[in-house]
């Protein structure tokens, strides 16, 4: 059965001039454009394709894979907004629809929002909305501590910031444990810290053994932070460059970078350290 905003693996079943039909099982039969048919294309050849209304409400196939399907969160930019809603550019020729009932706050043009693809059951139209936390944490929670989630950055917070681990749940990353540049709408890989007698999930950008980092550790951490992740010292660096970057001596800076690079936190180059 074909599955309306999701990748599907269909049968060709008919060629015309303008494209192929597939089937789409209780959805009959579903044109796909002969702009996005393959070469050699014949009846009987399983194609992956997404399903979504055009802009007649007819089912279409393309061979194109949106910037987020249903049941995904993506940051996309407003291309117009019309006496319906806003829509946004999501790598498809239709943009997407979020209605003015589903956005947080009003949206414009030119600008960016984090928000959540659904299929609306009556019309069957895909729509996005920015109304994030009922799409979230509806679930039960099923995560092991020290265990590798996807994450999307979503807000920040006087803690931190929050994010949508796995598609699925609330998490914060603490503000005070972030030594890299982030971003709402960004994808990282991060690593369940903790899960709290609340359910709340408290989340790491470093596997386990991070927390040992010591506070001259972190410091340089920090000052790699805030220059894009790079600083030109070496071990081979004067005693006076490191004073007047670090304030420490050159023996604890050593000392410091040997640790951050068996974390796997930063990497030595020829011509400084980079972090990862």
């Amino acid at each position: 059965m074909a599955a309306i905003g999701l990748m599907n693996e269909l049968e060709v079943v008919k060629e015309v001039d303008f494209g192929v039909y597939l089937d789409g099982g209780p959805h009959g039969e579903i044109l796909m454009p002969k702009r996005y048919v393959p070469e050699g294309c014949k009846p009987g050849d399983i194609l992956s394709v997404f399903i979504y209304l055009d802009s007649e409400d007819r089912l279409v196939a393309t061979s194109d894979r949106p910037k987020a399907m249903v049941g995904e969160f993506a940051f996309l930019p407003v291309v117009s907004v019309t006496g319906v809603g806003a829509f946004l550019d999501w790598g498809l020729p239709k943009d997407l629809l979020v209605p003015f009932r589903e956005q947080q706050q009003t949206m414009e043009a030119g600008h960016s929002y984090l928000v959540y693809v659904y299929l609306d059951d009556e019309s069957q139209r895909i729509a996005a909305t920015s109304k994030l936390d009922k799409c979230v944490d509806n679930v039960p929670i099923d995560y092991e501590v020290g265990e590798e989630v996807d994450l999307i950055v979503a807000r920040q917070t006087d803690l931190g910031f929050k994010a949508i681990i796995d598609n699925s749940h609330w998490g914060m990353i603490y503000k005070n444990e972030v030594f890299q540049p982030l971003k709402v709408g960004q994808k990282i890989k991060g690593f369940i810290k903790n899960i709290r007698e609340d359910e709340k999930i408290d989340l790491s950008l470093q596997k386990e053994g991070y927390e040992k980092i010591d506070d001259i550790s972190q410091g340089i951490l920090n000052k790699l932070a805030a220059n894009d992740g790079f600083l030109p010292l070496t071990d081979k660096s004067s005693p006076e460059l490191i004073q007047a970057t670090f304030h420490i001596s050159k023996k604890n800076f050593k000392k410091a970078i040997g640790s951050l690079y068996k974390h796997r936190l930063i990497s030595l180059e020829d011509n400084g350290i980079k972090l990862l």
